[in-house]
């Protein structure tokens, strides 16, 4: 099935996920402007006015751009809305997102059918976050347009479903648009995703050690010095189950290797977590992918070099042959 027109004017098939704290506009708009789909969570724009003011920006930077680049517009943009029922602020935010005519909203935590229809009313699109196809199926009947399969390692809140079984399930009932998530930080990654049944590739980790990302220089260089070895798999945070870095659980005085599970009706996204160490503040999520970010750059740098590595990936697949990315020489790093 052909994506819908919303996400055809892209220069890489890639969704940069909403990013809690880190993704603001500088991020958001760097990455359209790179071409490639940026987004933030609405909850980042605190208090609830500033989701008016961000939203005001994006729009009116993105238009200004395109005028002036009608050759090479902006992608879109999306908005993280969280529906589960802690968030207090969703009606509140997506009425902003009407007003504002969000061309995408990532809905996560539940599925709502009265948000759906709002986005709907101005021809936005929704793509959910799911982690099994039980999840799949309850947020199409509800009319999300598309979906998001969020598998292991992938950063933050993760599923536990390889990548390959999660996708082949889904594409036996649905053949809309579908991105996958989970350890993607190069572009031969992104051509893999789309080998095996996904139309794009959703990326969140990588663009934490970017110059735009409102990210504390120690947690740009953790991603930058750490491994998927270094990834820890815990409910204690929020709740729900999510990839962290080891590093930052040791600095907040827990181990790493022995976290207590956590009561999942405890769940509490509007305060940020439960315990002490706040998540995402204190206690850093991250996926496994990140063996692949050796430096900090800018985020059209980044955005660049995905699509040399793409285009190369997609061209030795053609030929027979493997993919792989080529090292960063060592004074570069």
């Amino acid at each position: 099935m052909a994506l819908p027109p919303i996400l055809q004017n892209m220069r890489l098939p890639v969704i940069g996920s909403p990013l809690f704290i880190i993704s603001n506009p500088d991020l958001v708009i760097a990455q359209c402007k790179a071409g490639v789909v940026g987004s933030f969570p609405a909850l980042n724009a605190r208090p609830e006015h500033v989701l008016d003011e961000w939203l005001d920006r994006i729009t009116t930077e993105l238009a200004e751009y395109n005028e002036k680049n009608p050759d090479q517009p902006a992608a879109p943009f999306a908005v993280n809305q969280i529906v589960h029922k802690t968030n207090n602020r969703l009606d509140h935010d997506v009425e902003m997102c009407v007003k504002y005519k969000v061309p995408i909203v990532i809905t996560s935590l539940g599925a709502r059918q009265e948000v759906n229809d709002a986005i709907h009313s101005y021809g936005g699109i929704v793509l959910h976050d799911i982690i099994n196809v039980v999840f799949a199926h309850k947020a199409l009947e509800k009319g999300a347009d598309g979906l998001i399969a969020v598998c292991t390692g992938a950063g933050g809140h993760a599923g536990t479903l390889s990548p390959f079984a999660l996708i082949q399930e889904i594409r036996q009932f649905f053949d809309g648009p579908l991105a996958l998530s989970g350890s993607i930080a190069n572009g031969g990654a992104i051509a893999a995703a789309q080998a095996m049944g996904a139309d794009l590739a959703y990326m969140g980790s990588a663009f934490i050690s970017c110059d735009e990302a409102n990210a504390v220089d120690g947690y740009k260089d953790m991603i930058v010095d750490s491994k998927a070895g270094d990834i820890v798999y815990s409910n204690l945070f929020t709740g729900v189950h999510g990839n962290y870095l080891a590093p930052s659980i040791s600095r907040a005085g827990l181990d790493p290797n022995n976290l207590p599970e956590s009561d999942p009706s405890k769940m509490n996204f509007g305060s940020g977590g439960n315990q002490e160490a706040k998540a995402w503040k204190d206690i850093w999520g991250c996926g496994q992918g990140i063996g692949a970010i050796q430096k900090r750059m800018p985020t059209a740098d980044y955005v660049a070099q995905l699509k040399r590595e793409y285009d190369e990936a997609r061209a030795a697949l053609a030929e027979g042959k493997s993919f792989s990315p080529k090292p960063i020489p060592a004074q570069m790093v």
